[in-house]
């Protein structure tokens, strides 16, 4: 053999092997895949997903099953090229940046966090949205998450309190007590009355200057729901905000007489404020897919994903567009009943 031909077989063997071990490299991005569904008027795990005590409950039938985003990668456990590669091939499947999924500023375990927050979200504003269109009265109160350690609410105000009063008037709204606290300048005092386990009394905190000067006495509040009666959701490992729609469907379900479904299965996602907004999410693609391949036929879209799913949509599942609770609940009827009409995303 030739000097030039051995040359050329080192540099070729060399280039080969390069090209194997760069593809088990490490890289940061994560693959996006269809997750599993739940049926959130069944079971997991031999209990209900929905749980309603104190109320009467009517008996359900068919599917409302939400649906979730499964993911591979991370800061922690970051995938291979080659497995990179393989998602960008496979059409059911999205491959993003890891810093999209996993902010730089925080830690894969706070992003674990921030979504069973999420989710615990999730289900109070689903029962407020559920019970919102069904007109049944609950109350709202302003409950402390947490302190700022080091700032003026630290040691005086505690996690479980709720905020009463701000300086003698009633509140009942997070951005209520957080007006009230800037309309102060920084070291003034500020009066709260609030119940700490079954004690009312009069905390007075003072303020200090914050980010861009705002006024703030370094507390973490969180609008906390007090409901007539007890709704307890199981869910597992589920976590996010985007099955807000669904569970409050569920929870619509069954506290009125009549299959919501008409027996269909049924799956969507989305968003859901108290009053019943239905917001975007993200992973629709893959949401979409992991719904059919669970067999469901009939999509709740949010509006503003409709563009998105459109180029998506899985053969044999029609998208309804889903506004709101109220307009997901009359297209259920009209699907169910063969009377009024489906909004499509089509027709958007």
């Amino acid at each position: 053999m030739s000097r030039r031909a051995l040359t050329l077989l080192v540099a070729g063997f060399l280039v080969l092997a390069l090209g194997v071990v760069g593809a088990f490299l490490p890289v940061p991005y994560v693959v996006l895949s269809p997750g599993p569904t739940e049926n959130t008027i069944g079971e997991v795990e031999k209990k209900p997903v929905i749980t309603i005590n104190g109320r009467q409950t009517y008996p359900t039938s068919g599917e409302l099953n939400l649906v979730t985003v499964a993911y591979q990668g991370g800061p922690t456990s970051r995938i291979d090229l080659l497995t990179a590669l393989r998602g960008w091939l496979d059409p059911t499947v999205a491959v993003v940046p890891e810093e999209t999924i996993f902010p730089p500023a925080r830690s894969a375990k706070e992003v674990e966090e921030e979504n069973t927050v999420e989710m615990t979200n999730s289900q109070d504003y689903a029962t407020a949205a559920a019970l919102t269109e069904l007109k049944i009265p609950f109350s709202t109160v302003v409950g402390v998450m947490s302190t700022e350690k080091g700032k003026p609410a630290d040691g005086k105000l505690q996690k479980g309190d709720e905020i009463n009063a701000v300086d003698g008037k009633p509140v009942t709204d997070v951005d209520v007590v957080s007006e009230a606290v800037k309309a102060h300048k920084p070291g003034d005092p500020v009066a709260f009355t609030i119940t700490r386990g079954t004690q009312k009394q009069d905390v007075t905190v003072n303020t200090v200057a914050g980010t861009g000067n705002k006024t703030i006495v370094g507390v973490v509040m969180q609008a906390k729901y007090k409901f007539p009666f007890k709704v307890d959701i199981n869910v597992g490992d589920v976590g996010g905000p985007s099955a807000g729609l669904m569970f409050s469907l569920g929870i619509l379900d069954k506290l009125t007489p009549g299959p919501l479904t008409g027996g269909k299965d049924i799956a969507g996602t989305g968003t859901i404020t108290p009053s019943g907004e239905v917001g975007a999410i993200g992973g629709i693609a893959q949401k979409m897919v992991g719904a059919r391949k669970a067999g469901a036929t009939i999509f709740l879209t949010p509006a503003e994903n409709c563009a998105e799913a459109l180029k998506a949509v899985p053969e044999g599942l029609r998208l309804v567009k889903a506004e709101s609770l109220h307009s997901a609940v009359q297209a259920l009827d009209a699907l169910r009943t063969g009377k009024g009409a489906v909004p499509s995303c089509a027709a958007s």
